[in-house]
Formats: structure tokens, sequence, C-alpha cells
């Protein structure tokens, strides 16, 4: 079965740097990921409204390549978690995790039993592409290759951040950080004091509890702003902001000159 060297970097240190996709879910889009030096293509389910079966294509379309497929899922029910895992993505974000009661209920649905509560289907899903083998070298594997990333996006989150990042399993603590300035009610200041401070702990609580911060920055500025934080996964931007920026820059410069 594949591994997830990106679990196995991150858990010993080092860094990963990969991108978002919101919108432009095409056959291709693995591939220029890849092409452009993305470790990892991250899907997003929480505001994209596309289906699980358009998320499963595009898990389908990472086979052979060297990017890493994770999703994020809309919240942390058990059914969202376990189907994008049997659907092939070896990586799991879930929004607005508050509690470390939470973080150990979303990493059960990441695992078997007796580890967690997540339901076995070997030999007839893409987890283990389709194939037949030993349950037990299964079980192994998907546990040693999942990527279990909580977002702490509220002030409830933050506030329990280091009881969260305590719990054995959550591999990855990522900043969610427009969410986190709307809830702790300083929407988008971004330079804000009770905001910066709010980085830091973040950051603080992976270190004491060996788990990676995680962030998604939007443009260059930010990704070295926040490397130097210390955010070890980084997602550099997103496909329609790149798209965007990128169209909006060279119409620009094609009407001034």
């Amino acid at each position: 079965m594949r591994p997830n060297p990106i679990k196995t970097r991150l858990a010993a240190g080092g860094t990963s740097y990969g991108t978002m996709a919101f919108e432009f879910f095409t056959p291709g889009l693995p591939q220029i990921a890849t092409a452009a030096g993305a470790e990892f293509l991250l899907l997003d389910m929480e505001h994209s409204g596309i289906s699980l079966e358009t998320v499963k294509t595009q898990i389908a379309l990472c086979r052979g390549l060297e990017i890493v497929p994770m999703v994020r899922v809309p919240a942390t029910q058990y059914h969202f978690i376990a189907r994008v895992l049997d659907a092939g993505a070896l990586g799991v974000m879930v929004p607005m995790v508050e509690t470390a009661e939470q973080a150990r209920t979303i990493v059960a649905a990441t695992r078997y039993p007796p580890a967690g509560r997540r339901g076995a289907a070997f030999g007839v899903a893409a987890h283990d592409d389709y194939r037949d083998g030993s349950v037990t070298d299964k079980i192994a594997a998907l546990h040693e290759r999942t990527l279990t990333i909580c977002l702490i996006e509220t002030a409830t989150g933050l506030e329990n951040v280091e009881a969260i990042a305590a719990v054995p399993g959550v591999d990855v603590c990522w900043l969610g950080h427009f969410d986190l300035t709307n809830f702790l009610g300083i929407p988008a200041q971004f330079d804000h004091p009770r905001y910066l401070d709010a980085v830091e702990r973040i950051v603080a609580a992976c270190r004491r509890h060996g788990k990676t911060p995680g962030f998604m920055a939007s443009d260059l500025r930010w990704a070295r702003e926040y490397r130097a934080h210390g955010f070890r996964m980084m997602a550099y931007s997103l496909d329609v902001i790149l798209l965007r920026d990128a169209l909006a820059a060279g119409l620009a410069a094609l009407r001034e000159g």
C-alpha cells in the first residue's frame, strides 16, 4: 500500500509544502500541482460544495504521482472522516476542533479497533487499492500513513490548544487564521496583538507535544513570515487565489503598457 512520506518527514521535524483546491477540480489538477513541485494537494469539502464522488476522482488522479492527496472535511462527524479515508485520502483535515474530546473522537474515526472505531471495508475500497491481503498488515499500514490535522480556528479551540496538541494521533494543529480572527472579535486584523499571541500559542503547543504547526499562506510574504514563526506544514495559496492574482497582475501590466 502507498505510504505517506509527508507524515514521516513531519514526525521527524521536517517540512512539507503543497497547495489547496477549492474550485478547479479538473482531471489535470494533480499533475499540474505535481509539476509545480507541490508535495500535497489538500481538497476542500468545507467551503467548495464538492461531492465525495468528485473528491474520490481527484484522489484517484493522484495515483502514480508523487503528490499526497488529503481532504478537508466539512465537520467532525465520523461519516465525513471515514468515508474520505476509504476513498483513498492519505490525510484528513477537520475544521473547528475545540476540545481534546473532539480531537480524540476525530482520531478514533481514523483508526480501526481497538485503537478507534473506523469501520472495516478491505479489498473493496480505494484505500487498500481494492486488493486482497493480510488485514492485519493493512490496518498497520493505514494507521502508519494517515495524517490527522486539527484546525484551531475558534477562541475555544485556542484556549484548549495545549490539550488538543497533546492527544495521541493528532499530527498537525493547523491555524485557521481568518476564522480565528472572526471568533476573537478582530476580523481580518492579522497584525492585532491578540491574533499574534494566538499564533505563538499554537506553535508553542505543537513544539511542546511534538506536533506540527500548519498554515495556508495566500502569498509569498505570508509564507515567509509564517515559516519564520515555525510553521512546518504549509499550503501555498489555493487554486482560486492563484489564478485570480496571476490573471489580475498580467492584465494590469498589459493595461499599463
